[in-house]
């Protein structure tokens, strides 16, 4: 069996991998995201690039293993949100969103010795009508500075939201596992 890389330095996508079992490794694909996401592909194109790039810059440096990079966008009303960065951004971001519907896309990249896959995610979330205390009640509760979005969904998030429309729960922590199980099945990986 080849080994299994993660490229990628997110605790949430290493979270995710681990829930399958396997034994993998993880390194920092070192790729400029902010260029690309400031051009003028869709949000879709862009995330399915930056998996790309991000899964070539290390499976380069690796070619004897099973490369896995991924990345995931919020996309509202056809801008895409970054990571906030401070409490205040997270509470603006979340203020903006409160009662609507966005997306968040996810795309994978997967180089091996056998040849590559890729496979994209999109999952609708609703929130809910909150007003300014309870986002900040909420912020304050899981500090997501460091989440697209500027929610945790896998922690406190979730009482964010009044719907999501997904076919693979998993995507919306960066990882969809569904589609992936199968990709690394097809590579020589039974799981479970």
């Amino acid at each position: 069996m080849y080994p299994i890389i993660l490229a990628s330095t997110s605790p949430y996508r290493a979270q995710a991998l681990k829930r399958l079992g396997i034994k993998f490794s993880q390194i920092s694909p070192n790729v400029d995201e902010d260029a690309l996401k400031n051009s003028d592909l869709s949000p879709l194109a862009i995330a399915k690039e930056l998996a790309r790039q991000k899964t070539q810059a290390v499976s380069c440096q690796h070619p004897e293993a099973i490369v896995i990079g991924s990345d995931q966008l919020v996309s509202f009303q056809g801008h895409i949100l970054g990571k906030p960065g401070s409490q205040e951004q997270a509470i603006e971001q979340l203020v903006a969103m409160s009662g609507k519907t966005h997306e968040l896309i996810t795309a994978v990249a997967i180089d091996s010795p056998d040849g590559p896959f890729h496979f994209e995610n999109t999952t609708q979330l609703t929130m809910r009508q909150l007003d300014e205390s309870a986002i900040s009640r909420y912020v304050q509760r899981d500090n997501p500075i460091d989440c697209a979005g500027s929610y945790k969904i896998e922690n406190g998030g979730i009482s964010l939201f009044s719907h999501i429309d997904s076919t693979d729960h998993s995507a919306i922590t960066g990882l969809p596992l569904i589609e992936l199980v199968t990709c690394l099945t097809n590579l020589g990986h039974p799981l479970p």
